[in-house]
């Protein structure tokens, strides 16, 4: 299973209004959503870079994966993800490589996607996410 281009970057925020205002007022960019995904206890900013997205990421709840990543490394790059056909056939062909998964079933993301992370230590050290419409 390949990736058909890189879906977004993930970065986490402090704060997602400031943030946004950064990426339109020195970068040029628009928000064009802003999204709370309650479960993930994260709200989200998106832009659009040519075919990429820039996801913008700020903790709703400090015990969240998003407040635990700043609490321990700031702000910054959080994660990449890749555009997948198959989400779930894309986990499992990594399992099956003996790739350590977090999400062994895809969940529901932003954007109403489906999404599924494979864990950093098995990726040389970057958390990667396949996201897909399936």
């Amino acid at each position: 299973m390949k990736p058909t281009h890189i879906e977004h970057i993930g970065i986490a925020v402090k704060n997602l209004e400031e943030s946004i205002s950064f990426y339109e007022n020195v970068l040029g960019l628009k928000c064009y959503a802003i999204e709370e995904v309650k479960d993930q206890k994260v709200k989200t900013a998106f832009f659009m870079v040519g075919q990429t997205k820039i996801e913008l990421l700020e903790s709703t709840d400090p015990e969240g994966p998003i407040g635990k990543f700043t609490e321990k490394k700031g702000e910054g790059l959080h994660h990449i993800a890749f555009a997948m056909d198959n989400v779930e056939e894309a986990l499992k062909d990594a399992e099956s490589k003996d790739v350590r998964l977090i999400d062994k079933i895809p969940r529901k993301g932003a954007e109403g996607l489906s999404i599924g992370f494979l864990h950093p230590k098995a990726t040389k050290g970057v958390l990667m996410e396949f996201c897909g419409k399936k």
